[in-house]
């Protein structure tokens, strides 16, 4: 298992955290030299707020323990692609790396607002897709088929 696969399982734990508490299960984790420094899941239902992504949370946390905003040294993991949000978010904190598993077929933005909006940034985020694709869409397709079942109760 490559370390990009270690980090996408403690998102995936993160992202089922979520789907316990009724979120869409998406996880992140924020990794610096080896070590998780932040790690966190999707809240926006529990707490109301639309701020409150997995990503955004993870970051906030991330730039407490440096007690900085620039993660310029850090990675990030996420279990689905980010959203425009998140994107700007983790442009604007200079992270190295973004990872994550499968594509959000709803939005679809990441390739075009990295390659065409934020491409005269002065930092580029090296972009990872695909790890652990698989595992990360069954736990999302498994939340939103629970979700209907629910709705026709």
């Amino acid at each position: 298992m490559t370390k990009d696969e270690l980090f996408m399982l403690e998102a995936i734990e993160e992202a089922k955290k979520a789907f316990e508490k009724g979120e869409i299960p998406v996880g992140c984790v924020i990794v610096k030299d080896g070590e998780i420094i932040a790690q966190s899941h999707n809240l926006k239902e529990s707490t109301q707020n639309v701020l409150h992504h997995a990503e955004i949370i993870a970051i906030n946390l991330a730039c407490q323990n440096l007690n900085s905003w620039r993660l310029d040294d850090c990675d990030i993991y996420v279990t689905l692609e980010p959203c425009l949000m998140c994107i700007g978010a983790i442009a604007s904190a200079r992270f190295k790396r973004l990872i994550y598993g499968p594509r959000d077929k709803k939005y679809e933005s990441l390739d075009s607002i990295l390659k065409e909006y934020l491409k005269n940034f002065n930092h580029q985020v090296e972009v990872v897709s695909g790890v652990l694709e698989k595992e990360s869409d069954e736990l999302l397709k498994s939340f939103f088929k629970n979700l209907r079942q629910k709705d026709k109760i």
